[in-house]
């Protein structure tokens, strides 16, 4: 089972594991990209990221940390931007929902977004992802 449901998700936030979820292509077709977000513990809170990325992978490269950013000219790309911060895992599961559309069945554990990647390459990066 590659997905989470609300409590183990909630349960790996609790935990000090982030977790994340692919949201699919982004970008023009001349500068194609791709996004996910991230959901990440730290001491006392819970900080939400939006990763935009150059799509640049292929069946055999799928590690999207070493995608560069799609925007250059912005600085906070290299590590993602923060979109939100919350005081408890389900506020910020709702607050990544919400500001990027995640979906609440689709989170995966920290580095699976790469198998999601994947399929969404051997799909043939379909716009509808």
């Amino acid at each position: 089972m590659r997905y989470l449901t609300e409590s183990f998700a909630l349960g790996a936030l609790r935990r000090g594991r982030p977790v994340e979820q692919f949201l699919g292509p982004a970008g023009s077709s001349e500068r194609p990209g791709i996004r996910y977000v991230e959901v990440r513990p730290t001491k006392t809170r819970y900080e939400v990221y939006l990763h935009t990325l150059e799509d640049v992978g292929h069946e055999t490269f799928v590690d999207v940390v070493e995608f560069p950013p799609l925007r250059t000219d912005d600085a906070e790309e290299d590590f993602g931007r923060l979109v939100a911060t919350r005081d408890d895992p389900l506020a910020a599961l709702a607050a990544a929902e919400d500001i990027t559309g995640a979906a609440r069945g689709r989170w995966v554990n920290v580095g699976l977004v790469q198998d999601e990647y994947h399929d969404y390459v051997v799909a043939g990066r379909s716009a509808n992802s």
